[in-house]
């Protein structure tokens, strides 16, 4: 949520922090600026809207100097306007900050501070000018006296006009990350940026604080005790990250499935044993058997690949599972005992209500594991082993590939936990096999996208529709229905196919279309019924059906086919359909796909 970028090195600042920008444009766009400093002169610019309107006025002007901060912003404190985009000064104009993250006292910061004009409606102005209250000379201190007064959750970059060798970054709750060059330094809230000039990093942890100059890093925690941090190494690399050909990322996403996918599983199946090996688990067998209940806690997308974990865990491995929603978890005082396994399931590994879920769970004694994409990540440092998805850079904002492969892991997980409980041999010999497949049938499902995009066409002009599913294909309708709503904006809702009967089939009518997922597996039958129904509402229908089922062409309007599966499996490949009819569909309405309005990758603010 936002992003923060930064440079202190020999080149010339603005070039990188306005490729910076772009990279982390996922973060936020609803507003960017940037301050480089010249001799001892603050050069500021800011626009409202995407990083282009900001790059147009850069073309306008020159920013000379090879020190300085940027930010794009995602608004929480203030609406959208150049007076509340980031960077923001303190009143004397000594000091600038960009800031992430929600000061929860600031109106108490505010009226500490007494008779301050401000220029803006943000949490960030009063915070710069708090550490400017505290400023004597010594910049790092002032912002760490400043930090012990604040509540809240804060990633920060700060300069002081007459400090141009160093730059003061610190966290709590929003992450940060230092790329260490050739003398130079990067900073930025993600890793993404800095890929394109080194893979070496710092993560900064909650309560540290960095004073990167240019020739050192030293960091402090807020006791001012200096830390010794490791520099570490990241294996994305700047390749990865670009669009390669493809016209947005999402597309180039949707595309990556089957290679990513493999990387995902790769060396984690074990034929001969008929069972996958994650060891990241860091549980001995003894442990894993006295596991009497999972709980599996995301967010949005990751949610829903949690309740495919959530079918494969019941079924596989008998365990009680449960999928919780992270920002209503620690609010209801849930029950945990140490035999209870908490997974946190985030792309980024920094969504800030996932991790405060998992710290409640950790605080009651649970066996707490991530499942993240981002290496370094928040959850990945706090939780106690886990398995990273491997999905690589995603850009887009709507997340596709990971989604995939975090339902991959969950899937391996089940498998694993199975096996050594009640799974029979020769069940997960079939497993294994099977999930060797998937990445063939996922390509064949990709090289059939030129139909998908005709159905969509079709469905383009529609305000309303419902996605069903059944069984292991109702967290697949949950996460079709967001995508398209994500991207084109369509309103959409998800159901189990019997649940539509029971209230949301007043909304059917000729305009009010259903895309159902109904392919043959156990619930096959009962879901061609829960379809007679919305038939004879006159709804158009749209099924996803499996290869060689003709007979379901006389109840679809439209049919999308996919290759067949086991049953549990289904989610990995009935998913692509899903997502490339929501793509198609938006950008026949010319909606940014890489970008739609008011969202943002990694929400990192509660």
């Amino acid at each position: 949520m936002c992003g923060i970028i930064g440079y202190i090195g020999n080149k010339q600042a603005t070039p990188f922090l306005l490729q910076g920008l772009r990279r982390l444009e996922y973060r936020g766009y609803d507003s960017a600026g940037m301050v480089v400093i010249d001799n001892t002169n603050f050069n500021c610019i800011k626009s409202v809207g995407k990083i282009d309107k900001l790059a147009e006025k850069l073309k306008q002007t020159k920013f000379t100097g090879n020190i300085g901060i940027a930010h794009t912003r995602w608004a929480t404190h203030g609406g959208v306007t150049i007076e509340n985009a980031h960077p923001h000064f303190s009143a004397d104009g000594s000091i600038v900050l960009v800031h992430n993250g929600i000061i929860e006292n600031y109106r108490e910061l505010k009226d500490f501070l007494g008779n301050i004009e401000y220029k803006s409606e943000t949490d960030s102005e009063i915070l710069v000018n708090l550490i400017a209250h505290f400023y004597k000379g010594d910049l790092r201190i002032a912002v760490e006296s400043a930090l012990l007064k604040v509540r809240g959750t804060y990633g920060i970059v700060v300069m002081h006009k007459d400090k141009t060798d160093c730059l003061v970054a610190a966290r709590m709750g929003s992450p940060l990350v230092i790329g260490v060059g050739e003398g130079e330094y990067y900073l930025a809230s993600d890793a993404t940026p800095l890929l394109a000039h080194t893979n070496k990093v710092v993560f900064l942890e909650d309560g540290e604080i960095a004073e990167v100059c240019r020739n050192s890093i030293q960091t402090y925690n807020l006791k001012d005790e200096q830390i010794v941090k490791c520099v570490e190494q990241i294996d994305w690399n700047d390749e990865q990250a670009e669009k390669q050909g493809y016209e947005n990322f999402m597309l180039k996403e949707i595309y990556d499935q089957p290679t990513v996918y493999k990387d995902a599983i790769r060396g984690r199946i074990n034929l001969d044993e008929a069972t996958a090996h994650l060891g990241g688990l860091n549980m001995t067998p003894e442990q894993m058997k006295k596991v009497d209940r999972i709980i599996l806690i995301a967010c949005g997308t990751a949610s829903y690949a949690a309740m495919v974990g959530k079918y494969a865990f019941e079924r596989l491995a008998g365990i009680p599972t449960e999928v919780d929603v992270a920002s209503e978890f620690r609010y209801r005082d849930p029950i945990i005992t140490e035999n209870t396994l908490v997974f946190g399931v985030s792309q980024s590994g920094e969504t800030a209500d996932t991790i405060a879920a998992l710290r409640e769970a950790k605080r009651k004694g649970a066996y707490v594991r991530g499942i993240v994409n981002v290496v370094g990540s928040t959850i990945a440092r706090e939780t106690d082993g886990g398995t990273y998805i491997h999905a690589g850079p995603e850009l887009a904002v709507a997340s596709t590939k990971a989604y995939t492969n975090m339902s991959a892991i969950l899937l391996l997980y089940a498998l694993q936990f199975g096996r050594s409980r009640r799974l029979s041999i020769a069940t997960g010999e079939r497993i294994c096999k099977a999930l060797l497949e998937i990445p063939e049938k996922m390509q064949s499902i990709l090289d059939n996208a030129d139909a998908i995009k005709e159905i969509a066409l079709k469905y383009k002009d529609y305000k309303n529709c419902f996605f069903l599913g059944r069984g292991s294909n109702y967290p697949v309708a949950r996460e079709g229905s967001l995508k398209l709503k994500e991207i084109s904006y369509i309103h959409s809702e998800s159901y189990p196919g019997g649940e539509m009967k029971h209230g949301p089939i007043a909304l059917l009518s000729d305009d009010f279309p259903v895309i159902a997922i109904m392919t043959k597996n156990q619930l096959y039958d009962k879901m061609w019924n829960n379809i007679q129904e919305v038939k004879a509402r006159n709804s158009k229908v749209l099924i996803i059906a499996t290869i060689g089922d003709e007979k379901v062409k006389d109840l679809a309007d439209d049919v999308i086919y996919v290759p067949d599966t086991m049953e549990l499996l289904e989610p990995l490949l009935n998913t692509l359909p899903l997502q490339l009819l929501a793509y198609y569909i938006a950008v026949a309405l010319g909606r940014d796909v890489d970008r739609p309005r008011n969202l943002a990758k990694s929400v990192t603010v509660e």
